[in-house]
């Protein structure tokens, strides 16, 4: 299987409840500077004003993103992030630290080199992610991939090797 080209080719292919969870995820820390494309969203999926937008209680929200098949390249790169900082951070943190890059509780700390990763590092961080559904590794593997193509060039070559029904 390849690795998506896009973080919303990635949300159209997402479950309703992975899609309910990365949505959830955003409107409890949502970031600022998606937030604005998340309400726009809202005003044109909904057809209200900018201000209700702004004041939908947060399931409305929710709903409203959970359902959209295209959201916009940045904001379903937000969702996705959101998704894995909030159910699957321990996928996070067993991945980096199989890989050994410094980071804080799944965040990936700004003082580590930046740079393509040796392959020994890359199948060291794979080898960490046996115990996790392969679906959800190859998903984590393939947002961190578009997150930094050069850094994480191996990925794809790894993720392709995975065990299992993706």
């Amino acid at each position: 299987m390849e690795f998506e080209k896009t973080s919303s080719r990635i949300w159209r292919h997402l479950t309703r409840e992975e899609r309910l969870e990365a949505a959830t995820a955003f409107w409890a820390e949502p970031s600022g500077e998606v937030l604005g494309a998340a309400l726009a969203l809202i005003v044109k999926t909904r057809h209200v004003r900018p201000q209700v937008a702004r004041s939908l209680p947060d399931p409305a929200k929710v709903q409203v993103l959970a359902t959209a098949l295209d959201p916009g390249e940045s904001l379903a790169a937000a969702l996705l992030v959101a998704l894995h900082l909030a159910k699957r951070r321990t996928l996070l943190v067993s991945f980096l630290d199989g890989v050994g890059i410094p980071h804080e509780n799944g965040l990936i700390q700004d003082n580590d080199p930046a740079g393509p990763l040796p392959e020994e590092r890359v199948r060291a961080g794979i080898e960490a992610l046996k115990a996790f559904p392969p679906e959800q590794v190859f998903l984590y593997l393939n947002v961190l991939w578009l997150q930094d193509p050069e850094r994480w060039e191996g990925l794809p070559r790894f993720a392709a090797a995975l065990p299992g029904p993706l």
